[in-house]
């Protein structure tokens, strides 16, 4: 006789929600992401056509951030108020337009104003996506889910790097462009595909779902039903989330791990290329080697922390390996083999904090106040973005060397590692007490 495991049905049903929703996420933000990052492979022949120095570089990688912050909380409002794939979609196509136009950049001024315009119409993607976890995911379930979404910055990397490397290489003066702008066209066409194959694929909410049976969607909204129940009060409204100290202690804690993030991001790149690497597709083949154990640590460590119900030091201890990464790729950075090891700690150690990190804030907010406090976030967090580009820009043109950036944002990370301590631990007894095991799907009516 056959047996079933308590909460099985479940299990099933939110199986089949990853396998519908997940997968398709994930690429959207891996086109997403590596349209964004890509320049970081063009300055390898963008710098010498344009005679940009490391601080017009830098400048302009981190300005894209300004435009970002400054539009990612109404974008967010926007998407919980027209629906998510409509404003997904519109979000894939312009930052589509605006990526592959990267590609007629003739001065400083014009690459200033295009990596701005490209912050506005990504602004709310990532924060969209996570508020759109939220409509279909209970707490307990989220953080894997999470960490796959989020796995595709690394696989971004791990694809396009090599990818960037061999355009830059291989279609360098064809048809009188560039490499760097073939590269900036042709990874542009990913982002403008999927942004029009939202429209069709995307469901606004579990309601909207035809795939999904009634008893399948009274499964879900049971369990968010039930969450709702444990959060605490004040944080459900636009204004409450904005005057809460804790949203604003998870902008601290993100600003850190943002910054890791895209150090890493813009500049992996040069730093391989200062250890002694001249030819730009070793280059993209040396900097998927981070990003691969980067996608094995985070999608294991977020398992293990829906198995636990555990967020808090989930998320500090990958920041502190991110610490010791960044510390190591300073000391080793004329040794490449050593210096790319390093950087596998960085790399695998803030993606994982990242993944980690985003289970928090859901777990706190709700409804508007959740779309309203992930995005601000995501905005204030996104600042580390724009201080790490154009910080190692100035400091490199500064010093001669990246090597002096390093070490001030590994105790930056440090910081943020000590920072998670203060974050309540009621969100992983509120994680904890969502999980309901036992339950199975509703007999029919």
């Amino acid at each position: 006789m056959t047996s079933t495991s308590p909460g099985a049905g479940v299990d099933r049903v939110y199986q089949k929600i990853t396998r519908r929703l997940v997968p398709f996420l994930f690429v959207c933000y891996a086109a997403a992401y590596l349209d964004r990052v890509n320049v970081g492979f063009a300055k390898l022949q963008l710098q010498d056509d344009l005679a940009f120095s490391d601080t017009v570089y830098g400048i302009g990688a981190g300005i894209f951030f300004v435009g970002y912050i400054v539009f990612e909380v109404p974008s967010n409002l926007l998407l919980h108020k027209v629906g998510a794939k409509w404003w997904i979609a519109r979000i894939m196509v312009t930052w589509a337009l605006i990526s592959g136009a990267m590609a007629f950049t003739s001065s400083a001024t014009m690459f200033y104003v295009l990596r701005f315009l490209l912050g506005v119409a990504e602004a709310g993607f990532i924060p969209g996506i996570l508020l759109y976890l939220t409509y279909w995911f209970p707490a307990h379930r989220r953080g894997r889910v999470t960490a796959i979404f989020l796995a595709a910055i690394p696989a971004a990397t791990i694809v396009g790097g090599p990818l960037s490397g061999w355009i830059l290489s291989a279609l360098d003066e064809v048809g009188g462009l560039g490499g760097w702008q073939w590269m900036f066209l042709i990874e542009a066409v990913p982002s403008l595909v999927l942004g029009l194959l939202v429209l069709r694929y995307l469901d606004n909410t579990v309601d909207d779902a035809r795939w999904l049976t009634a008893e399948e969607k009274a499964v879900v909204h049971r369990d968010l039903a039930a969450e709702e129940a444990t959060r605490e009060g004040g944080h459900g409204s636009v204004r409450a989330a904005m005057l809460s100290g804790r949203v604003w202690l998870l902008c601290g804690i993100y600003f850190t791990i943002a910054l890791g993030i895209y150090l890493v991001s813009f500049w992996l790149p040069t730093i391989i290329k200062n250890s002694g690497v001249d030819d730009t597709l070793t280059i993209g083949l040396l900097t998927a080697v981070p990003y691969v154990v980067a996608v094995v640590a985070m999608v294991a460590w977020s398992a293990h922390g829906d198995r636990t119900g555990e967020r808090r030091w989930h998320t500090v201890i990958p920041c502190l390996v991110t610490a010791l990464g960044l510390v190591l790729t300073a000391v080793f950075l004329q040794n490449t083999a050593l210096a790319v090891g390093a950087m596998v700690l960085v790399a695998a150690g803030v993606s994982t904090a990242q993944a980690a990190f985003w289970s928090i804030p859901s777990a706190l907010l709700s409804g508007a106040g959740a779309a309203a406090g992930i995005a601000l976030v995501n905005s204030i967090g996104n600042i580390g973005g724009a201080v790490a580009t154009s910080l190692v820009g100035w400091l490199s043109d500064l010093t001669g060397s990246a090597a002096s950036s390093l070490y001030p944002f590994g105790a930056v990370l440090l910081v943020g590692g000590l920072l998670v301590l203060l974050v309540p631990r009621s969100v992983d007894d509120r994680v904890g007490t969502a999980r309901t095991p036992g339950q199975d799907l509703p007999s029919p009516r």
